[in-house]
C-alpha cells in the first residue's frame, strides 16, 4: 500500500487512526496491539507470502536480544553474549544476503569464472534493508547495554510500525520504545494533528506534483541510454539534474509523510532529511542526506572499524569502506558498489582538505561558501548518474557527454517528452526550491508559532490536499522501496 493512493488516504489511515484511539480509551495495551495488526496488514497489502518472514525476523531477533540481556549478569558483557550478538546478526545478514545478493554473487561469479550458474531470480521483499538494520542496531544496542525495555508487543511494533517499515528512516530501540510507555500517545492530541496533517500534505506535495514530474524527464534519458542511444551533452545534464530533483523530492516527500504521519499517533521519527542540497561540501551532505542511514553506517561500521582512531591513513581507508558498504547496501549492483565508492572519495578529499587548510590557512575567497555548494552540488549529481543507471555502460554513455565527450553541444532533446524550454522551467524551478526554500519542518515550525493562523493554515492544508489527490493520474513508488 503506498501513501499516495486512494486506498491508505480513504480507507487505511482513517481506519487505523480512530481505531488506535478509540481502543485506547480502554486499553493502551490493545491500542498498540491494534496498530501492530495494522502495520502487519499494510505490509500484507504488498504480497501477503512475506509477512511469515517479517514475523520470523522479529520473533528471531527478540528471542536473540531478550538472551543477550540475560547474558550480561551486572549489566558487563561475556563471552556468550557477545557469542548470541555475532549469532544474530550473522542471521540479519544472511537473510539480507540471500534475497538481496544471491543473483549478483551468481551472476558476479559468472562472470569472473565463466560458469553459467542459472540466476534464482529472487524477489526482494518490501523493506528487508530497512527492517534488517533496525534489528541489527537493537541488537547491538541490547549487547552494549543501551535497550532495556523487552515489552514484545512494544518491540513488534517498533519494528513494523507502518510509518517507517518500508523505507525507513532506520530507528533505534530507544528512540521508540518509550514513547508507547507515555500515556499521552493513546490520547487525540489536536495540535500534533495539525502539524502532522500539514507535513503530510507538504510530503504528498513533493511526491505527486514534482517528483513525478521530473521522472518524466529524467526516465526517457537514462532508458535511452541503456538502449544504446546517443546522447546529447545537453541532453545528459538535464537528465541527471532531472533525476537528482525526482529523487531529491520523492525521498524527502516520503520522509515527511512519515513524519507527519507519525505526528497523527502523538508519535515523534527522527528527522532524515535536511535540506542536502544546500551543503557546502560531502561532510555536510552526509549530515543532512538519509541521516539515520549515515547515522546508523557511522555508529556500527565506520567506528567499529577504527573510525579516525588510528591515523589520517586508516581513517580514509574506514571511510571508503564504510560508503562503498553504504552503496553496496543500496542495491546488489556494480552501479551503486561504484556509487558508494565514489562518495567514499570525496569524503577522503573533503578530509584531505580541511586537515590542510587547518595547517596552511587559506585567504578568504569572495563568494567562497556558493562556490563551494555548487562544487558540492554538481560533485553529487555526477555521482547520482550511477546511483540512477541500469548498469555501468548505461551510466558511462550518460557521463562521457555531461564531460563533453562525444555528446555534441545539441540543444535537441529528442529523448525528452517536452520542449527545451519547459523542461528547463522545470529544473531551474526545482533547483530554486532545493537550494533556497525552506524545507518542511521549517515550515511547520514557522506555522507553529503563528497560532492565531492555525484555521486559515487547516483551509490552505485542505485546498492543498485536495488539489494532489485531484491529481492522482497514476499511482507511483517511492524510489527507495527498491532498497
Amino acid at each position: 500500500m503506498l501513501f499516495n493512493s486512494y486506498s491508505f488516504i480513504f480507507l487505511f489511515l482513517p481506519l487505523t487512526l480512530a481505531g488506535f484511539f478509540l481502543v485506547a480509551r480502554f486499553s493502551h495495551r490493545t491500542a498498540a496491539l491494534w496498530l501492530v495488526l495494522a502495520s502487519i496488514f499494510f505490509y500484507g497489502w504488498w504480497d501477503p507470502r512475506y509477512v511469515p518472514l517479517l514475523l520470523t525476523s522479529i520473533i528471531f531477533n527478540y528471542s536473540i536480544g531478550y538472551a543477550i540481556n540475560r547474558a550480561r549478569p551486572d549489566d558487563k558483557a561475556t563471552p556468550r553474549a557477545k557469542l548470541l550478538l555475532y549469532l544474530g546478526v550473522s542471521g540479519n545478514l544472511l537473510l539480507l544476503g540471500y534475497y538481496k545478493y544471491t543473483d549478483f554473487f551468481v551472476s558476479t561469479s559468472n562472470a569472473l569464472a565463466g560458469t553459467d550458474l542459472p540466476l534464482l531470480h529472487i524477489v526482494l521483499p518490501l523493506g528487508i534493508s530497512f527492517f534488517s538494520f533496525t534489528q541489527i542496531a537493537f541488537l547491538v544496542d541490547v549487547y552494549r547495554g543501551l535497550a532495556r525495555e523487552y515489552n514484545p508487543i512494544h518491540y513488534t511494533l517498533f519494528v513494523t510500525y507502518f510509518p517507517h517499515l518500508i523505507a525507513g528512516p532506520v530507528l533505534h530501540h530507544k528512540q521508540m520504545m518509550p514513547q508507547f510507555h507515555r500515556p499521552e500517545t493513546y490520547r487525540i492530541n489536536i495540535a500534533n494533528v495539525n502539524v502532522g496533517l500539514t507535513i503530510f500534505t507538504i510530503g504528498l506535495f513533493k511526491k505527486v506534483i514534482l517528483a513525478d514530474q521530473f521522472a518524466l524527464y529524467a526516465n526517457p534519458v537514462f532508458n535511452a541510454a541503456a538502449a544504446g542511444a546517443s546522447i546529447t551533452t545537453v541532453e545528459a545534464w538535464l537528465g541527471a539534474l532531472a533525476y537528482s530533483l525526482q529523487l531529491y523530492f520523492d525521498f524527502s516527500a516520503y520522509s515527511d509523510m512519515a513524519i507527519g504521519l507519525s505526528k497523527l499517533f502523538n508519535i515523534d521519527l527522527p528527522v532524515n532529511f535536511n535540506s542536502p542540497y544546500k551543503s557546502r561540501n560531502i561532510i555536510e551532505f552526509w549530515r543532512r542526506w538519509h541521516m539515520t542511514l549515515s547515522a546508523f553506517l557511522r555508529d556500527y561500521l565506520y567506528f567499529p572499524l577504527g573510525g579516525n582512531r588510528h591515523g589520517a591513513a586508516r581513517r580514509y581507508f574506514n571511510l571508503t569502506a564504510t560508503m562503498v558498504l553504504g552503496g553496496l547496501w543500496h542495491g546488489a549492483n556494480w552501479t551503486f558498489v561504484l556509487w558508494g565508492a565514489l562518495h567514499g572519495f570525496y569524503l577522503v578529499m573533503n578530509h584531505g582538505w580541511q586537515a590542510l587548510s587547518a595547517r596552511l590557512p587559506w585567504p578568504r575567497i569572495p563568494g567562497g561558501a556558493l562556490i563551494a555548494g555548487a562544487v558540492t552540488f554538481v560533485a553529487v549529481v555526477i555521482a547520482w548518474v550511477l546511483f540512477r543507471a541500469a548498469d555501468v555502460d548505461t551510466a558511462v554513455r550518460i557521463l562521457r557527454p555531461m564531460a563533453g565527450q562525444g555528446g555534441g553541444l545539441s540543444l535537441m532533446v529528442p529523448h525528452m517528452p517536452s520542449p527545451l524550454a519547459v523542461v528547463f522551467l522545470w529544473i531551474s524551478g526545482g533547483l530554486a526550491v532545493v537550494t533556497l526554500a525552506p524545507n518542511s519542518l521549517e515550515i511547520s515550525a514557522w506555522l507553529d508559532t503563528r497560532k492565531s493562523r492555525q484555521g486559515l493554515l487547516g483551509y490552505a492544508v485542505g485546498a492543498t490536499l485536495v488539489f494532489i489527490v485531484l491529481n492522482f493520474n497514476k499511482v507511483s513508488t517511492f524510489i527507495y522501496f527498491n532498497f
